[in-house]
């Protein structure tokens, strides 16, 4: 109701004004996930230890497969999850940070619009916002790790080392090959290397001097960065977009509702037949009774068999009528 009152509220009264209004829907989804020891782990799913996996399509890239994505209608809701999914993500304490990053983190959010066309059609666009946090390289020496943090340390050394591979041939221009499946990391933020995205890397340093060594490292890995050339572009009717799936739902259960009711006209409006044999068979009778069934009776029954049959249409048509108004209030409350 607040929505409604802060943005479409003001339109409505201007088109009763005879001015023309337009509202844009638009759905928001969020998903939360970790690269721990080279493993992808949705913070959001119900077992936030799960090792999920990288996939890619054609159609809609890279993505992770089986990733739970939640849709939220306002900041709060988007900040309660993302709290969420901090309390799962991996910290440990070493020699420099009690509550230290043992993992990357990519929190996402993913805004779908659709507009009806010049066609009378609904066109939908989609643009994804991804929130990177990566854990710092390490050196051992001043982290002093040992044992399950020495290893969390090498393998995000060992991502963040491909990170850099990557931006490197980036920038070169030269490269022939982008080494963006040689890490999971690369390979997720793939569209925010050198793909369709518009990309800002926020360098975090100290001014101690005890750091200068770290600190002139990552200066340097955010010029490299900096130096990326994106190509971006609008994403129109992408194919993994929610609002087209609803939309192709709802019309496959208006077609079936469709369907569901010319079935009951056209049994409703047929011609009277004489039943066959099959027509008639009955586990209630026996082949001689059904022999010795007169005219008269082969008739009511032939009636009573399409009265259930026009019953169990209406009945289809009402559940098809009931789950097509689901699909439409569920779709209503994404805009």
């Amino acid at each position: 109701m607040d929505i409604y009152v802060q943005t479409a509220s003001p339109i409505v009264e201007q088109v009763l004004k005879g001015y023309n209004g337009t509202i844009f829907a638009f759905l928001v989804c969020v998903t939360y996930l970790e690269i721990y020891n080279e493993e992808v782990r949705d913070l959001l799913g119900n077992n936030p230890h799960q090792s999920l996996e990288v996939k890619e399509r054609p159609d809609i890239g890279v993505f992770v497969k089986d990733l739970t994505g939640y849709v939220v209608h306002n900041a709060d809701e988007l900040e309660k999850i993302m709290a969420v999914g901090n309390k799962n993500r991996h910290i440990g304490a070493t020699a420099m940070n009690t509550e230290s990053s043992r993992s990357h983190a990519i929190f996402s959010i993913t805004v779908e619009s659709s507009k009806k066309g010049s066609d009378n059609k609904m066109h939908v666009k989609m643009g994804k916002l991804h929130l990177v946090d990566l854990a710092g390289s390490e050196r051992q020496s001043k982290t002093q790790a040992t044992g399950t943090r020495l290893k969390e340390a090498t393998k995000i050394n060992q991502s963040l080392s491909v990170l850099g591979n990557v931006i490197s041939a980036l920038v070169d221009g030269k490269s022939t090959h982008i080494p963006y499946r040689n890490s999971k990391l690369t390979r997720l933020l793939q569209d925010s290397l050198g793909g369709n995205s518009k990309t800002v890397m926020i360098a975090t340093i100290g001014p101690a001097d005890t750091n200068y060594v770290e600190t002139i490292s990552t200066l340097r890995y955010a010029n490299r960065a900096k130096n990326i050339e994106n190509k971006t572009h609008v994403n129109s009717e992408p194919g993994d977009a929610l609002l087209t799936r609803f939309q192709q739902e709802i019309d496959q259960l208006k077609k079936q509702l469709d369907e569901c009711t010319n079935e009951v006209e056209e049994e409703e409006g047929e011609e009277e037949e004489e039943l066959s044999e099959e027509d008639l068979s009955d586990d209630t009778l026996t082949e001689p009774e059904l022999d010795s069934l007169d005219p008269v009776e082969k008739k009511m029954r032939r009636k009573l068999r399409r009265e259930e049959k026009e019953k169990l249409n209406r009945e289809k048509a009402h559940q098809a009528r009931k789950v097509l108004e689901e699909k439409k209030a569920e779709l209503q409350r994404t805009k």
